[in-house]
């Protein structure tokens, strides 16, 4: 299967004072389409800068980086924009939602950057709420909502514009471990039925089981941990 994400030889260094980090070392990485893959790692690993360098939120020192056939490291700041609002959806452990919007509406935002009509959006909306399992849940605002409703609502307003890549960044850690299981659940279910591509960082080993593949990132670096067949 063609991959849909391609690093090579990637460097990523920071700057602090007069000391330079370099916190990722010439690493090469494909991402198949349709997979779901689960980045691991202890804090300062590296793990989270290599999904900001997927996601187009951040760019690499060196090396190249292929998203959805765009060599996004090339991309000026506006074009990264377009980009990323075509082609991502971020998914995050704080929801960022709009508390003083309704469910659907925080779902909307995306859509109102698009040419679509009022109604073709509101027909999108309903469909992103049915898929998250919250057609009833549609006129709640964020504080009537639990957690892990609100987290079907981030990833909602992630799926409405039909984004070729999910970039999941720890989405269940800030859940009990029931409501993990239902956001983890469904990412498998958008992964196996809708063949969305996710990369999603967590610490959580039970998290990334729901992977069908596990990759741990130890000082700069990409040890495969399992290859495992599709749930």
């Amino acid at each position: 299967m063609a991959s849909l994400v391609s690093l090579h030889n990637v460097i990523k260094r920071y700057v602090r004072g007069k000391q330079t980090i370099e916190v990722l070392h010439q690493l090469d990485l494909e991402v198949p389409a349709a997979q779901f893959l689960a980045l691991m790692g202890p804090s300062g690993s590296g793990k989270t800068t290599l999904l900001n360098l997927i996601g187009g939120l951040d760019r690499p020192t060196s090396g190249e980086i292929i998203v959805a056939g765009e060599h996004i490291q090339n991309l000026s700041s506006g074009q990264l924009a377009k980009w990323r609002a075509r082609h991502v959806g971020f998914v995050f452990q704080f929801y960022n939602l709009m508390p003083m919007l309704s469910a659907e509406r925080n779902i909307e935002l995306p859509l109102l950057l698009t040419s679509l009509s009022s109604a073709q959006r509101k027909r999108n909306v309903a469909a992103a709420l049915e898929l998250v399992g919250l057609t009833s849940h549609a006129k709640h605002k964020p504080a009537e909502l639990s957690g892990g409703q609100q987290q079907r609502v981030a990833i909602a307003r992630a799926l409405i514009a039909d984004p070729t890549l999910l970039v999941c960044d720890e989405p269940t850690g800030d859940l009990d471990r029931a409501s993990a299981g239902e956001i983890l659940g469904l990412l498998q279910l958008l992964n196996r039925d809708q063949q969305k591509t996710i990369v999603m960082v967590t610490h959580d080993q039970k998290a990334a089981d729901y992977a069908s593949r596990i990759l741990h990132v130890d000082k700069g670096q990409l040890i495969e941990a399992a290859v495992k067949s599709a749930a």
